[in-house]
């Protein structure tokens, strides 16, 4: 691909690694304001120049306002509540409701739970 785009959105959530022994902080209920980064890539650009439209991100941004923002994170996803499933979960999404919309492919989500921590998950490519 020639052409890559990124976009950021935060929301608010709590959750906790049940798997984790019990002297483990994380192992206890916290929260964290996530960001959620996409990187999309297309080979050629779509009018008036764009890779897609960063409108077109927007059910993205209403599936982690309706789904995610505020939550219980143990309760909101199927799998143990990590940055890397986070971001896994966040891309299945994607790829399932908001690609077939748009002229590009996502590349990578990236879910930071803090500043200075973060955990990516490359999408397999065809």
């Amino acid at each position: 691909m020639s052409y890559r785009i990124g976009k950021s959105f935060t929301f608010d959530a709590a959750h906790y690694l049940p798997s984790l022994p019990p002297e483990h902080k994380c192992s206890r209920l916290h929260g964290h304001t996530y960001t959620v980064e996409v990187v999309l890539s297309a080979a050629s650009l779509a009018p008036p120049g764009f890779v897609t439209d960063f409108g077109e991100l927007g059910p993205l941004r209403h599936y982690l306002d309706a789904t995610l923002d505020h939550q219980h994170l143990n309760r909101a996803l199927d799998v143990e509540p990590t940055s890397e499933n986070l971001a896994r979960h966040i891309a299945d999404w994607f790829q399932e409701n908001v690609e077939p919309t748009i002229p590009a492919r996502l590349e990578i989500v990236r879910v930071h739970e803090s500043p200075t921590s973060w955990a990516e998950y490359l999408v397999p490519q065809p």
